[in-house]
């Protein structure tokens, strides 16, 4: 089971830099770093509720499921 980052893709669509949404959110170009490339384990709801908020967007549109099947 795995839980896909689609935060680049959001990015793209909406047209806004890695500083850009790191100055908006609150939070550190490190830390929305590991969140866009996937290398995190863990989200804080506050956190997601202010990038969908700066985004415009839904969890669901930045959250992804797979199961293991469809991983591999």
């Amino acid at each position: 089971m795995a839980i896909i980052l689609r935060l680049d893709r959001m990015m793209a669509d909406r047209k806004i830099s890695l500083n850009e949404l790191s100055e908006k959110v609150g939070i550190s170009n490190v830390n929305l770093s590991n969140l866009k490339t996937g290398k995190v384990k863990a989200i804080r709801f506050s956190t997601l509720n202010a990038i969908c908020e700066v985004l415009e967007c839904q969890p669901g549109d930045i959250l992804e499921y797979k199961n293991d099947e469809e991983i591999e």
